[in-house]
């Protein structure tokens, strides 16, 4: 029997059948002798098949092949990664300057990884109605140099209501993952659009300015205008994993592009001469937070990948 994962509770998977029916799933043992690396080795959006026993549970028995998924660096140290979800059309990472603050580190981190597997994402950053001047004056630099490198950003209030009919129709008949920092609104706005959801939403610490956990796994949930949203505990921090060297560059379409001018094919973007990505630097056509960001991937070594901070 062949079914979509859309919730995962730890060791328990609950898997949506052809037939509609919702079937609580483990991993058959043997499955997971397979190498797989990682605290996850099915994840939401996996399509597997199963087989039901009598008391009406199923093993999962195989995972079809996924179209993309995207993964992080776990901060379980005794793993390789976690794959956050599997088989999605796109990414939406909420964002906000503060309350609490998300850095342009792990924007890039987040980006960079998603570029990594070809999934699409949009940046929405939330809490517009809370913002200073200094703080608006940064959330629109921030739009204008993801925008200016390509990505699509939304500003939105869930508080006021602004913005959230044009994300409900970025989110229409698509598989979206929905990620980013806890604190950011991301169960308000589920509360929002899913009428029925009723998700826990918790406060911002006032001590440390971070979010406290709500979410504590991964489900895909309809979306009443069709297609699904996939819910995911909120991440302190994003290791990137699964990058060589030589390939970051290629996740910063930016310095890629840049990157085609350099003096040496095999350039770093570090300490080569004739560097064009040193250059546009310099020249202020790369930002200097997209250039650090840059490095700090390809400084990213074994088992220090887990960057708690970003």
């Amino acid at each position: 029997m062949r079914g979509l994962v859309i919730k995962n509770t730890g060791s328990w998977y609950s898997v949506l059948t052809e037939e509609g029916t919702v079937v609580e799933s483990k991993i058959k043992g043997s499955f997971r002798l397979k190498g797989i690396r990682t605290t996850n080795p099915v994840a939401v959006g996996d399509r597997v098949v199963i087989e039901q026993n009598k008391e009406g549970t199923a093993f999962i028995t195989e995972i079809e092949q996924r179209k993309n998924y995207i993964i992080r660096k776990s901060s379980n140290l005794s793993k390789q990664a976690h794959i956050i979800a599997a088989n999605i059309d796109m990414a939406v990472l909420m964002v906000t300057v503060n309350y609490p603050a998300t850095s342009a580190t792990f924007i890039d981190r987040f980006l960079a990884t998603a570029e990594a597997y070809n999934i699409p994402v949009v940046i929405v950053f939330n809490k517009t109605d809370r913002y200073d001047e200094d703080e608006t004056e940064y959330l629109d630099a921030l739009i204008r140099l993801y925008e200016g490198i390509g990505y699509s950003c939304l500003k939105i209030s869930i508080f006021r209501n602004e913005g959230i009919g044009n994300l409900e129709s970025l989110l229409k008949d698509k598989i979206t993952l929905l990620s980013g920092h806890s604190g950011v609104g991301k169960s308000t706005l589920i509360n929002r659009i899913i009428p029925g959801a009723r998700l826990r939403t918790g406060e911002i610490s006032e001590y440390h300015n971070k979010g406290m956990h709500t979410t504590t796994f991964s489900e895909m949930i309809p979306l009443p205008f069709g297609g699904y949203l996939i819910d995911t505990p909120g991440i302190k921090g994003f290791g990137t994993i699964e990058m060589e060297g030589a390939e970051v560059a290629h996740y910063f379409p930016e310095i890629f592009r840049y990157g085609k001018e350099c003096r040496f094919s095999n350039c770093t973007h570090r300490h080569e001469p004739g560097c064009a990505v040193r250059k546009a630097v310099e020249d202020s056509y790369i930002s200097e937070s997209r250039y650090h960001s840059y490095l700090g991937i390809l400084e990213d070594e074994g088992e220090s990948k887990y960057r708690e901070e970003y």
